[in-house]
């Protein structure tokens, strides 16, 4: 009998033999059990690249542009409507503002058309321009589409086109729109 005591096995009645083919079992299940740990820790640090390296956090915000129309739409009548007269009622439109960004909207539906929202609806709520935001509550909501639904009013009455105000929105002009005092 051999004293190997890896083949040993110590138990009250003495030493019991281990025979080699269920220790060598024991060591293939732990080494696969090693192995299957190991490609579970590769693929953690995988999923983990792929998801640090898509992440918008890692893209350049200059090259992140919302969603925006480049050029007017063809019929207006296409378009869902912007809220307005009795509709701009209710909880919702408890500030003076709120209701004056609306009717403000309304006159220039094609310009804030071709104008993007800084306040990214596009990705959360899948607006397709400024417009969208006023075609439904969002713009009682929401501070930065009510300050550029204000400032594209303005800059429009002053002559800009959609080009230049788009460009003004990019470098957060809107910024400066004090909500109330509109």
């Amino acid at each position: 009998m051999q004293s190997d005591p890896s083949f040993m096995l110590l138990s009250p009645l003495g030493l019991i033999p281990i025979l080699p083919s269920a220790s060598l079992k024991y060591r293939q299940e732990k080494v696969t059990m090693s192995n299957w740990r190991s490609r579970r820790w590769v693929l953690g640090l995988v999923v983990f690249a792929v998801t640090a390296a898509s992440y918008a956090q890692w893209s350049n915000p200059a090259e992140d542009v919302p969603a925006y129309h480049p050029s007017a739409p063809l019929r207006i009548g296409s378009l869902p409507a912007i809220l307005s007269g009795a509709k701009l009622t209710g909880e919702n439109f408890r500030y003076p503002w709120q209701i004056h960004v609306y009717e403000q909207a309304a006159k220039i539906s094609s310009v804030i058309y071709q104008l993007p929202c800084n306040c990214r609806c596009d990705r959360a709520l899948g607006h397709t321009s400024l417009r969208s935001c006023f075609e439904g509550l969002h713009g009682t909501e929401c501070s930065t589409c009510a300050k550029e639904g204000f400032y594209a009013y303005q800059q429009t009455k002053l002559g800009k086109t959609p080009e230049q105000i788009r460009a003004a929105i990019a470098r957060h002009e809107y910024e400066s729109i004090d909500l109330d005092r509109q």
